[in-house]
């Protein structure tokens, strides 16, 4: 297999998101703005693709300006000292992708559901790939370990984080 289609992001069509229970009853969504991602493609077949995907670990917006400047602290992602966050594909078939993700300094092997909607043709003659990519992870795998409890002895911050990557690729000419 060659793996001689490249295709990049189309930010202006993708997000990368994720959610977080907060005190066991709401849950909060988050969105990293600053990202990039490749696919590396036999023709237009994503099977055994290889995914590249990083985001800047500053660009993380919750809404809440309070709140993204602790996620920014060392309590969670340390943006100062670990700028970046990578994925780095080692499979894909069928709707599993298998990759090393590395958050702070932590590289760590995950599996992610990713369902290829569609590849289609836009009105510029451009060839788009579409896809859901979702997932969990436990935060403190990754050394995203703050804590806390509230009086009542509910956890503030879940350990478990879900991820919602929704991705358009444009293939590159």
């Amino acid at each position: 297999m060659e793996n001689n289609t490249n295709w990049s992001i189309d930010n202006t069509h993708s997000e990368i998101a994720f959610k977080v229970k907060h005190m066991m009853i709401s849950t909060v969504t988050g969105y990293f703005e600053d990202f990039e991602a490749t696919a590396k493609t036999d023709g237009d077949n994503f099977n055994n693709a290889v995914i590249e995907f990083s985001a800047k670990t500053a660009s993380i917006n919750t809404k809440n300006k309070d709140r993204d400047a602790h996620l920014r602290s060392d309590d969670f992602f340390n943006s100062e000292k670990f700028p970046e966050m990578k994925f780095v594909s080692k499979s894909f078939v069928g709707d599993k992708l298998v990759g090393d993700l590395t958050i702070r300094d932590v590289t760590k092997e995950v599996t992610l559901n990713a369902d290829l909607n569609g590849i289609a043709v836009d009105p510029y003659g451009q060839t788009k790939a579409g896809f859901e990519i979702t997932g969990e992870l436990n935060r403190k795998d990754f050394n995203l370990t703050w804590s806390s409890v509230t009086e009542a002895g509910s956890i503030v911050v879940s350990d478990k984080v879900k991820l919602a990557v929704d991705v358009q690729f444009t293939k590159q000419s």
